[in-house]
């Protein structure tokens, strides 16, 4: 008889155990989240745009407008540590490619300012020789030269101290874009100044206010 009562004493842990086991399972795999980060676009990608910037694009559409706002735009931007980019550089690229002057960018214009980012990002990873994901004065002025601007050192060292966020002494890519655009823009105001191509302009204090602060709201 003691040894029947043994037997269903061992069944009887064994019971316990395999109930405790599976709610253990199932309080796992409630408590699991879904792997998937990004739902799958739910409209075909439109013709002449790349798959993956459709994607993109669905994935940071949060109202799903078939807009981005400058705030969507910067969800979908990252620097090369995977931090987004800054508010700034977002609003400067987004009144770029926003041809309708809605404040907002459609697939179309965001397809081209990823490609614009893109050509951008050969730019930045050929000049950050030591490949540190940050630019340097050093290089920042190796890159300005190689782009035709003829400009000091010094100017360089303080770009690099005006733009640098992290107060690193370098610039991330953002900032990197940030800085370029806004000299390519001064530049092309000043050109327009430069009939002769002297390298000189003569404009009044006004003429040089409204100048910089256009270029700063573009």
């Amino acid at each position: 008889m003691p040894l029947f009562k043994k037997k269903k004493d061992k069944k009887d842990k064994k019971d316990k155990k395999d109930h405790k086991d599976d709610k253990d399972k199932a309080k796992t795999t409630s408590s699991t989240p879904s792997t998937a980060t990004t739902v799958p676009p739910t409209q075909a990608c439109p013709p002449g745009v790349d798959p993956t910037v459709w994607q993109w694009f669905c994935a940071v559409d949060a109202d799903k407008s078939g807009k981005l706002t400058t705030r969507e735009v910067q969800q979908a931007l990252t620097n090369n540590d995977w931090s987004h980019f800054n508010g700034e550089t977002c609003r400067r690229m987004v009144g770029m490619f926003d041809k309708d002057h809605s404040g907002t960018i459609d697939i179309h214009e965001f397809a081209a300012l990823w490609h614009y980012i893109q050509q951008w990002r050969g730019v930045y990873q050929q000049y950050d020789r030591d490949h540190s994901g940050r630019i340097d004065a050093s290089e920042l002025h190796n890159a300005f030269s190689t782009m035709g601007y003829r400009l000091s050192p010094q100017f360089s060292q303080l770009v690099i101290a005006r733009y640098d966020t992290q107060a690193k002494k370098s610039l991330k890519f953002d900032d990197f874009i940030q800085c370029c655009v806004l000299l390519k823009s001064l530049t092309d105001s000043f050109k327009q100044k430069d009939a002769g191509m002297t390298g000189n302009i003569d404009v009044s204090y006004e003429e040089f206010m409204a100048m910089v602060l256009l270029d700063l709201i573009v």
